[in-house]
């Protein structure tokens, strides 16, 4: 690898970079008349490949029942934005947009499944879901 490639690597952001700060909810208003499924879909997510620094592109579906709040979708693009300058693996970037979500609007339901752009040959899909033990 030469000096270039590595100052690169150097410069990628951990994961622990991202800011969940930017997230805002907003009131569910008819929690008390009718549970409702959202399904949000970002099919431009970029991250970068925490081993050669390239960009790993996919989509992320985030689908979930909410309880009493939902997640506003402009905050939900400048979160999911700040992967494009961080390295990391396909079930690292799913686990953490999940707990992160989770920890904010505390659904009754949510999955997350990222669905990567084959590099080399072999496509990959991570999903992994969140349920309110106690509803």
């Amino acid at each position: 690898m030469s000096g270039g490639q590595k100052g690169q690597l150097n410069n990628i952001e951990k994961p622990d970079s991202v800011d969940p700060g930017v997230l805002q909810v907003l009131d569910y208003a008819y929690k008390m008349h009718r549970d409702i499924e959202i399904k949000i879909e970002q099919p431009e997510f970029t991250s970068l490949c925490p081993i050669s620094g390239l960009p790993d592109f996919g989509c992320v579906l985030i689908r979930y029942k909410p309880n009493d709040k939902i997640v506003e979708l402009k905050s939900l693009k400048y979160y999911l934005v700040q992967y494009r300058s961080i390295g990391v693996f396909y079930e690292h970037v799913v686990n953490q947009i999940l707990d992160d979500l989770v920890s904010l609007v505390r659904p009754m339901f949510m999955e997350v499944t990222g669905t990567f752009t084959p590099r080399g040959g072999i496509s990959t899909t991570v999903r992994v879901e969140y349920t309110d033990k106690g509803k």
